[in-house]
This record gives structure tokens, sequence and C-alpha cells, in this order.
């Protein structure tokens, strides 16, 4: 099965070389849509062997993309970001669900590199180069709509899903939105596609979370709410979104009994249990500011047994057994914290505490001293504090 895959691309000369690196081997063509870049992005691209064409852009992502998709001649299309690259060893197992041939579309398990708390996402990025299928949406543009208006005219086209991390994006650290000013465009786009489209549950769930992370959180919820109250069928994904919003946006409020509420809803809803860990953690994070430390604690094991390397869950769970007073168990939890996430200042500075709460002097203070040393790392005000609180008990550091 011949694969394209299909870009479109702006400025992209810091990323793009990684991300077509990632699909040496695996892509039969690449198709580069140019928007408009001023920097060395085209001529990366035909490095690579790419075909590049230009695109006036139009404030339209899905207007963009589907001009790519008209550029493909493979069976099937891979659709990536410049932000984005193909998971290690995944290119297998692409070319084999591609095999099958009662599938349209294969939805993606993407990773967000630097999320700790929902680092997951499903991404409907490979389907069949079929006439029929293209985006909508003039953000967050996705192929879902066409792909369930074919599957209602003809039932025996199925959906597929990928089971392993296909795709790692580094696109939404916070560096890096702060850099592209995404949040503005984001937002600006959605705005205009609600207007024409008020009962999308999709672009609400979108729009509404965009709101709760730039802080408007009246407008968010009342949003997010107005995309629970819609008659029609909701997708459970797009409930899960909704309900997991609705619970960021009442605990920013302090009103922790209903965004509890809505994490509850959120877990229980059946989707994929990779997309459920920023519920759970958020989840947990309530039980355990409440004093309810049982709860809190399933809640990080759920997380855990979910996704065993995602080393904020570890974290939280040391805190809670801490709290519980299973210190032994509370260490091991720090440690594979720092195992998993040998960075966080706060990981080690925590088992400093545990540490020295149960007289390991020695272990501790070399704990405090990794903790001193990620904090100046990081020109942290916290670095300084630290050292003064130690040295005030007469530890040298």
């Amino acid at each position: 099965m011949k694969l394209s895959l299909c870009m479109i691309v702006k400025n992209e000369e810091e990323t793009l070389a990684k991300c077509l690196n990632s699909v040496q081997g695996i892509v039969d063509e690449i198709i580069i849509l140019d928007t408009g870049s001023t920097d060395k992005t085209p001529k990366i691209a035909q490095q690579f062997g790419a075909k590049v064409h230009s695109f006036d852009w139009c404030d339209d992502f899905a207007k963009a993309r589907n001009a790519a998709l008209s550029y493909a001649t493979g069976q099937w299309i891979l659709v990536l970001d410049a932000d984005e690259t193909l998971a290690p060893g995944i290119g297998k197992q692409l070319h084999q669900i591609m095999e099958n041939r009662d599938l349209i579309v294969v939805n993606l398990i993407r990773q967000e590199i630097g999320a700790s708390q929902s680092p997951y996402s499903l991404v409907s990025r490979l389907f069949r180069n079929h006439p029929q299928i293209c985006f909508s949406r003039p953000y967050h543009a996705m192929v879902d709509d066409s792909v369930a208006e074919l599957v209602r005219q003809k039932p025996q086209w199925k959906i597929g899903n990928l089971g392993n991390i296909a795709i790692l994006h580094e696109g939404y650290q916070a560096e890096t939105i702060a850099k592209r000013n995404k949040w503005q465009m984001a937002k600006a786009a959605m705005e205009r596609y609600l207007t024409e489209h008020p009962n999308d549950a999709y672009a609400i769930s979108k729009l509404g979370a965009l709101y709760v992370e730039i802080g408007d959180l009246e407008q968010g919820i009342e949003l997010l709410k107005s995309g629970l109250s819609q008659d029609s069928d909701i997708e459970e994904g797009i409930l899960y979104e909704l309900h997991y919003h609705l619970g960021i946006a009442y605990g920013k409020q302090q009103q922790f009994s209903t965004a509890k509420h809505h994490y509850q809803q959120a877990v229980e809803i059946n989707i994929l249990p990779q997309l459920k860990l920023g519920a759970y953690n958020n989840l947990g994070n309530i039980f355990k500011q409440e004093g309810e430390l049982e709860s809190a604690k399933t809640a990080y094991q759920m997380a855990i047994e979910i996704d065993p390397n995602l080393a904020i869950s570890h974290y939280n769970l040391g805190m809670t057994l801490r709290g519980m007073g299973a210190y032994q168990e509370a260490i091991a939890a720090y440690q594979k914290a720092i195992e998993l996430n040998p960075n966080s200042a706060e990981t080690f500075q925590n088992l400093g505490v545990l540490l020295l709460q149960i007289g390991q002097l020695s272990d501790s203070l070399m704990m405090f001293k990794a903790a001193i040393e990620l904090h100046e790392q990081n020109n942290s005000p916290e670095a300084k504090r630290l050292r003064q609180g130690l040295e005030e008990m007469g530890f040298h550091v």
C-alpha cells in the first residue's frame, strides 16, 4: 500500500527536518503545502524529496489541509504537523493496519510531550485516499465529519484504532504556545466558526477549554455546560472533554465538589483509558486536598495502571502515601517518579522532607542538594529559600 504524507507548513525550519526524518522508509511520498514561509522551510522539505506546493493562507486550516490532500497519489494518507514526529518503530504497525480492507480511517494515539496531566489524545490522521474524505472546521480541522457521513452511506466501512503511541507532539509546551501566540489565533477562528455552527459540540468543547485555559472561567463554564445540554447524542470523546474541562474550570474557582462531580463523570465514559489520565490525576488531587486520602490513592493508582510511565502519577501517589503515614511506600513512589523524571526539583525536595522526617539525614541532605541544583537551573527563588532553611537547621549545602 502506497502511503502519502500530507502537511501544511509555514516557517517551520526549526522542526521540519526532525518530523521528516521520522517518516523515512515509512511513507512513499511527501506532500508539503507551504502557506507563505519566509525561512528555509521549502528548501528543507525539498532536501527530503518532498513535493512542495504553495497556498495562499485564508485563515482556514480545513481548506489548506484539503488542498494538500488533492496532491496525494497514495492509497492511504498520513497527516502530520511540523512539530510532530512518528514514534520510533511504529511504521510497521501502520502498514499492517492499512492492509485491513474494511477500514476507512485509523485513529492514532498522540502523546503531548511536556504535558504532565493529560498527555494523550486520539487523532484521525491515517485514512484512505477517498474522494469523500475531507477536513472540516477552520481550526482544529479534522476528517471525522466526512468519515461519519461516508460510514452512514456505506456501513461496510469501519473505523480502526492503533493501540500504541504513534505520534509525538511538542507543539503544546508552554514556551512554544507563547512563541507562536496560538491562543489568540485559535480563539478568533473558533469563535467565528461557532457563530455559524452554534450546536457543534466538538467546537464547543475546544473553545470552552480554551476560555478556561486563558482564564475566562465564567465564559468557559457557560459554553461547556451548553455543550452538555445538546439534544443530540454527543460522541463519547467529546463528552469526556466537556466534563474534563468543566472539572478544571470549577477547580480553578475552588468549587471542588462540582469539579469532583465532573471528573467522576469523565472517568466513567467509555473511551480509550489513556485519554482519561488527566481526569484521574485531577480527581485524585481534589480527594487529597479534601483529606480523602484513600480515594486519592485509588485515583492515582488507576492512573499508574493505565500508564506506568507517567511521573506525575507516582509523585502524586507519593504525596498521598506520605499523608497516610505509609512512609516506605511513599519513598518508593517518589523514587519511581524521579526515575521517570529526574528533572523534577519538587520530587527531590518532597522526598528530602520525608527522609528528614523519618531520620534518614544523609539521604535527606542528598535529595535536598539535588533539589537546590535543579531549582537553580530553573532560576527559581525556591533554591535560596530551601538553602536558607537547611542552614538554619544546621545543614551545610
